[in-house]
């Protein structure tokens, strides 16, 4: 995790939004448009060192490129660590310039903590945005199925296979596209050790290295945390509370549901791990999340070996 080394002189909060973006160096917010032209332009102007956005679909892009160019540090704060620290200084009202001006307060506080900005890889944020892609039309190819299978479906039966037909010619060629930057020098040692396991197919593969192209970079604890499948404490005073899995990227616990089954049916290198635990009295989705932790850990570890062998 790349993070500044010395507190920021000047930090600027942006609340972006669709068309324009609320800019804050701590006083009253100024309006620009969400636009490359406009962004240089104020930028040019500005000494800040260090500028705090939030996600927001996409539409921050712009903002962080044109920051990037310029040499400025960028931290995309996470919107529920934001709003949590908003409450935390008795901020009830809401708009774009309170937004923007409490992230300055975000940036100045939290400065040694807040991660910067890196530039993806052009070929793993290509991945990205294919496999997020077949996971959506795999979402409206569902939908599409249910709707047809549902009453009065049949009347409509025609437009239901002209849909999916069309669907599945795109989820096809998503796949082949897919398929060839996997099997590129790029991915094709990771997709190797993924798909050496048991239930991790080409697919499954492609969409983990998309989903967490930090795995061999981490301790086994953060990447446990950062797929979103490390139990969290909740205890207070006596009580011991059940552990529950929060944070993270929930989407990699969809991703691994299927490969953890494998070992749930007696399958794979974590099917003697997974019996073990039944055994010990672990309910059946506990022992399953158990395995997709271990999974996750246990591809850290293999990727952490190979960049080791490769440097």
């Amino acid at each position: 995790m790349v993070v500044l080394h010395h507190p920021p002189h000047i930090c600027l909060g942006c609340d972006v939004a669709k068309d324009t973006i609320a800019v804050s160096c701590g006083g009253p917010a100024t309006v620009i448009a969400n636009r490359s032209r406009d962004i240089r332009r104020f930028l040019r102007n500005c000494e800040a060192d260090l500028v705090i956005c939030e996600p927001t679909g996409g539409y921050e892009t712009v903002l962080i490129e044109e920051c990037l160019r310029r040499g400025l540090a960028v931290h995309r704060a996470d919107t529920r660590r934001l709003k949590a620290f908003i409450r935390s200084r008795g901020r009830v009202g809401k708009s774009d310039a309170i937004d923007a001006r409490e992230m300055v307060a975000y940036g100045m506080e939290r400065w040694a903590s807040l991660s910067l900005w890196q530039a993806e890889n052009p070929e793993e944020a290509r991945l990205k945005a294919l496999v997020r892609r077949r996971a959506d039309l795999v979402a409206i190819r569902v939908a599409e199925q249910n709707r047809a299978m549902a009453p009065g479906g049949r009347e409509l039966a025609v437009t239901f296979k002209a849909m999916l037909a069309a669907i599945n010619r795109q989820i096809a060629l998503l796949d082949k596209e897919i398929r060839m930057l996997m099997r590129s020098e790029a991915f094709a040692a990771r997709a190797s050790i993924a798909m050496a396991m048991t239930g991790i197919a080409e697919t499954t593969a492609a969409a983990l290295i998309a989903t967490m192209p930090e795995l061999g970079t981490l301790d086994r604890k953060k990447a446990a945390a950062l797929a979103g499948l490390a139990p969290h404490p909740n205890e207070s005073g006596n009580k011991i509370g059940y552990r529950r899995m929060r944070g993270g990227r929930p989407v990699m616990r969809t991703i691994l549901f299927m490969p953890a089954m494998q070992a749930a049916r007696g399958r794979g290198e974590f099917a003697a791990f997974y019996k073990r635990l039944v055994e010990a009295g672990k309910k059946p989705i506990v022992a399953i999340a158990a395995v997709m932790r271990k999974i996750v850990v246990t591809l850290n570890a293999r990727f952490t070996e190979k960049v080791i062998q490769q440097s």
